[in-house]
């Protein structure tokens, strides 16, 4: 599995946990991440400067996405599972995908060239939160569906 996202994690306490993350991981499966540099982030409501910049880093996203991955982007309009339902989901791609790619987007969201790639997209929440966190949220979701993949105890 590998993990696709747009910047660098600037606070210690997230990089703490996705390290923490990072390694529970790896006893299920190999995992990487693979981050991409964002670019700079104007006047929020500059439609077009924002456009821009979801291109900018769309295509370096691309650009690191494996060969022949199933991709899946993390997006507030994609289909949304319970901890239990997305363990089972996950366990279904990896019979049928060697290789599994996850794609968080910056702070502007996914280009839609990013979205055409993606073969379906997930939402964690129809709340927005900042890409870093989401970082952490979703490797703790990750872990989590593992462990009930295994019936191992973590999930309540």
């Amino acid at each position: 599995m590998t993990l696709v996202c747009v910047g660098k994690l600037k606070e210690k306490f997230y990089s703490s946990a996705v390290e923490e993350y990072g390694k529970r991981l790896q006893k299920f499966c190999r995992f990487q991440v693979i981050e991409v540099p964002d670019e700079k982030t104007g006047a929020a409501d500059d439609a077009a400067a924002n456009t821009l910049i979801q291109q900018k880093e769309g295509a370096r996203i691309l650009e690191k996405l494996p060969d022949r991955a199933y991709t899946i982007a993390l997006a507030i309009d994609g289909k949304s599972y319970d901890s239990i339902g997305f363990s089972r989901h996950i366990e279904q791609m990896m019979m049928h995908s060697a290789n599994i790619a996850w794609i968080i987007g910056g702070s502007t969201g996914l280009s839609k060239e990013v979205l055409a790639r993606a073969d379906e997209k997930i939402s964690f929440s129809p709340l927005t939160f900042p890409h870093q966190l989401m970082r952490v949220i979703f490797l703790e979701q990750l872990y989590r569906a593992f462990k009930i993949m295994k019936n191992e105890p973590y999930h309540k």
